[in-house]
């Protein structure tokens, strides 16, 4: 197999920072990652695409990991969601989106409104409707750590208590690569103005009614997969999902959280795997 590759990619006025993997020529496979991840976020999900013959590329949102931070410090979906156009217009041809949380909803947004862009879309436990009560989990911990910490080790506590169902790794080394050294402390590796999104009280009004939109108006090949331990996607909220877009598959992961391809990575490749080549065939 070949060697990732680091690119930067052009968003509307930042540049984006991603990995590539695989076959030039192969049928794109683009990862999304959710709020507060990076790129890295995929693992082996990325390797296992490539070995499948796709060009797999997983990408830094803005504000994330490697990419530019907004240079008025705004974040929204329709920032995020402009910046996923400017990427599709400078493919070879449209990709198969992999979106988790945030990234779902960017690339379900952008298959609503331009269905040749996406050849199709696997949405990783995200729906039109988020559970509240899960979604202030995901908050709390991302504000926890706002004043960052006085070592790696402090934060890797902080991720344990989160996921207290993951084995805690032997080492810290890779955590490291989400955190960032500043006056002393370690930041998670985004832009604190980030955690301003959800403060917007039009986009607070407005977000579940455009989604709900969105979602009515995909009509690409998706593939809905919940983890069955998820907190943001409920049981009830996976089928008012499957009402809204009849035509979608559904792959329940048992034991996953909301993390769904950290948690059972091997089930969720497959699916993944399974779903885009049906598509490609």
């Amino acid at each position: 197999m070949s060697e990732i590759e680091r690119l930067t990619l052009r968003g509307t006025n930042v540049d984006l920072a991603a990995d590539a993997i695989g076959p030039a020529d192969g049928q794109p496979v683009l990862f999304l990652h959710g709020s507060g991840q990076t790129r890295q976020s995929w693992g082996k999900a990325l390797l296992e695409a490539a070995r499948h013959g796709y060009r797999a590329i997983s990408m830094d949102l803005r504000g994330h990991g490697d990419s530019g931070w907004s240079p008025d410090g705004q974040y929204s979906l329709t920032v995020f969601a402009d910046d996923l156009r400017t990427v599709l217009a400078a493919l070879d041809q449209p990709p198969v989106i992999v979106g988790a949380s945030l990234g779902g909803l960017v690339a379900m947004i952008v298959a609503a409104a331009d269905p040749s862009a996406i050849r199709a879309l696997v949405l990783v436990d995200i729906t039109a409707h988020v559970d509240m009560d899960g979604a202030q989990e995901v908050i709390a911990f991302m504000s926890a750590g706002a004043d960052g910490f006085a070592s790696v080790e402090d934060a890797a506590d902080a991720v344990a208590a989160y996921l207290p169902h993951r084995e805690r790794p032997a080492s810290s080394k890779g955590l490291a690569r989400n955190l960032r050294l500043r006056d002393g402390r370690y930041y998670w590796h985004w832009d604190p103005a980030f955690m301003s999104m959800g403060a917007d009280p039009k986009q607070q009004a407005e977000g579940p009614s455009v989604l709900e939109m969105a979602a009515r108006d995909l009509t690409i090949p998706t593939l809905l997969i919940r983890g069955g331990r998820s907190r943001i996607v409920t049981e009830e909220g996976a089928r008012a999902f499957m009402e809204l877009v009849p035509h979608a598959d559904y792959v329940h992961i048992d034991g996953a959280h909301h993390m769904v391809a950290g948690d059972a990575n091997d089930a969720f490749n497959d699916a993944v795997i399974a779903f885009v080549d049906r598509q490609a065939g």
